[in-house]
C-alpha cells in the first residue's frame, strides 16, 4: 500500500479535495462534448456512425496511451503541472472544434481533447493520496467520483441547452471559455495541489518515486493489477454505450425525442453522482470492497440487459437508466479502495495511469464496433455488450480482491520468516 500524507486540517483536506474535484469533473464533461455534438456534426460534415465513431475512438486511443506514460511523469514531477497541460488541451480542443471546417479538423480536436483527458486519474489520485489525511481518502475517493458524475450530468443539459440558443459552434467558445477558468483556478491555488509541498513526518521529505523500469516489472509481476486494467477495459465497454449511444438507442427502442433521450442520459449521470456520494461511506466501512463492486455491476448489468430488449413501456425506461447509474455510482469509490490497495510503494501516478489507461482501451474500441452494430440495423446491440462487460467486470472484481489478499498473505509471511 502506498505511503500517504500526514492528517492535515480539515479544511485543507476539503479544498484540496474541492479544486481536485472541479478539475476532474471538466474532465468527464469533455469526454461527452464529441458524443453530444453527434446531430451536429453528422449533418454539418455529412458523417456516418462509423467515421463519427473513429472521432470518439482517436480520443480514447489518445488518452489510453497518454495515461499509460503521465503516471510516470506525475511521480517525477508532481500533479499539478501535469494537470495545467490536460486543461489547457481541452480549451484549444473545443477551440478547434468551434472553428472546424473539415473532418481533419475535427480529428485534430479529438486528438487534444484525448491527450487532455489522460492526464487526470494519475495526477488527481497522486495529489489526493499525498495531500488528504488518509482517514479522509475513502470521501476523498468519493467526491473525486461524484464530481466526475456531475460533470457527465451537466454535459447533456449544458451542450444540448447552448447549441439550441446560440448553436454548436458558440456552444464550444463558451465551453472553452469555462474550462479556461479552471485553468486558472488551479493555477492561482497551485500550492494545494504541489506534492513537493507535503511532508511525510517530522524531517522527512515524501518518498522517492521508483524508477520506470521497477515500476514497470512492479506491473507485470502483480496479476491483480491486470485484473485492474481488464476491470477498467470492460466498465468502459459499458460506459461507452451509456454515453455515446443512448440517444439514437432511445430513439429507436423507445421512440424518445433527443431532449428526451438526454434527459435519460442525465438521469444516468445523477444517479451515478447520487450513488458515488453513498459510496464513500460504504468503502469507509467496509474492508471487502469487492464485493460491493460485483454486486454493483451485477445488477446494472440485469438493468441494462432488461433496457435491451426493448419490451418495456417508454415510461420506464428512464428510471431504469437512472437505476443503471445508482449502482456503478456505488461501485466507483469502492473500486478505487480496491486498487489502491494493490499499488506498490512508490508507484501511486504510475499504476493508476497503467490500471486506468485500460478504461482507455475499452473506450476506443467500443464506439467504433458500436457505430458499426447500428449501422448493421443492431439497435439493442450497444446495450447487449454494455451488459455483457458488467457482468465481466463482476467476475474481474473479485479476482482482483482474491489476488490481493493472497499477495497481502504472501508478503506477511515472508516478513514473518
Amino acid at each position: 500500500m502506498t505511503s500517504s500524507a500526514s492528517p492535515a486540517p480539515s479544511s485543507t483536506d476539503w479544498k484540496v479535495i474541492a479544486l481536485v474535484g472541479v478539475a476532474h469533473g471538466s474532465s468527464h464533461f469533455f469526454q461527452l462534448v464529441i458524443p453530444l455534438l453527434y446531430v451536429a456534426l453528422v449533418s454539418t460534415f455529412n458523417l456516418d456512425f462509423a467515421r463519427f465513431g473513429l472521432l470518439i475512438s482517436v480520443f480514447y486511443v489518445l488518452s489510453g496511451l497518454g495515461q499509460a506514460s503521465s503516471g510516470f511523469v506525475v511521480d517525477r514531477i508532481g500533479g499539478c503541472r501535469v494537470l495545467w497541460f490536460g486543461l489547457a488541451c481541452f480549451v484549444v480542443s473545443a477551440l478547434l472544434l468551434a472553428g472546424a471546417q473539415n473532418y481533419a479538423m475535427l480529428m485534430a480536436a479529438a486528438v487534444l481533447g484525448g491527450l487532455g483527458n489522460s492526464i487526470f486519474h494519475p495526477a488527481d489520485f497522486s495529489i489526493l493520496n499525498h495531500r488528504v489525511s488518509p482517514s479522509r481518502l475513502g470521501h476523498a475517493f468519493s467526491t473525486h467520483g461524484l464530481s466526475g458524475s456531475l460533470g457527465w450530468a451537466a454535459a447533456p443539459v449544458l451542450i444540448t441547452a447552448l447549441s439550441l440558443w446560440v448553436g454548436w459552434r458558440a456552444a464550444m467558445l463558451v465551453i472553452a471559455a469555462l474550462i479556461a477558468a479552471i485553468l486558472l483556478a488551479t493555477i492561482v491555488w497551485r500550492h494545494l495541489l504541489e506534492i513537493e509541498a507535503v511532508v511525510e513526518g517530522a524531517g522527512k521529505k515524501p518518498q522517492a518515486p521508483q524508477s520506470f523500469a521497477d515500476t514497470f516489472r512492479a506491473l507485470l509481476a502483480n496479476p491483480a493489477l491486470w485484473g485492474a486494467f481488464a476491470f477498467f477495459a470492460f466498465t468502459s465497454v459499458a460506459l461507452s454505450a451509456i454515453q455515446n449511444y443512448t440517444l439514437p438507442i432511445m430513439g429507436a427502442l423507445y421512440n424518445m425525442s433527443e431532449v428526451a433521450a438526454s434527459s435519460a442520459l442525465s438521469s444516468y449521470m445523477l444517479a451515478s453522482a447520487a450513488g458515488m456520494l453513498a459510496g464513500g461511506f460504504v468503502a469507509t466501512a467496509t474492508p471487502r470492497t469487492e464485493r460491493v463492486v460485483s454486486a454493483a455491476y451485477l445488477i446494472a448489468g440485469l438493468v441494462l440487459f432488461t433496457l435491451a430488449a426493448g419490451l418495456l413501456p417508454a415510461f420506464m425506461a428512464l428510471p431504469l437508466v437512472a437505476a443503471a447509474g445508482l449502482c456503478t455510482g456505488i461501485a466507483g469509490p469502492s473500486r478505487d479502495m480496491l486498487i489502491r490497495g494493490v499499488t506498490p510503494k512508490g508507484a501511486m501516478g504510475s499504476v493508476y495511469g497503467l490500471v486506468y489507461s485500460g478504461m482507455d482501451v475499452g473506450a476506443a474500441l467500443a464506439p467504433v464496433l458500436f457505430g458499426l452494430m447500428l449501422d448493421a440495423g443492431h439497435l439493442s446491440g450497444p446495450w447487449l455488450a454494455a451488459a455483457a462487460a458488467m457482468w465481466l467486470a463482476t467476475f474481474t472484481a473479485s479476482l482482483i480482491g482474491w489476488l490481493g489478499r493472497r499477495t497481502a498473505r504472501s508478503r506477511e509471511a515472508a516478513a514473518a520468516g
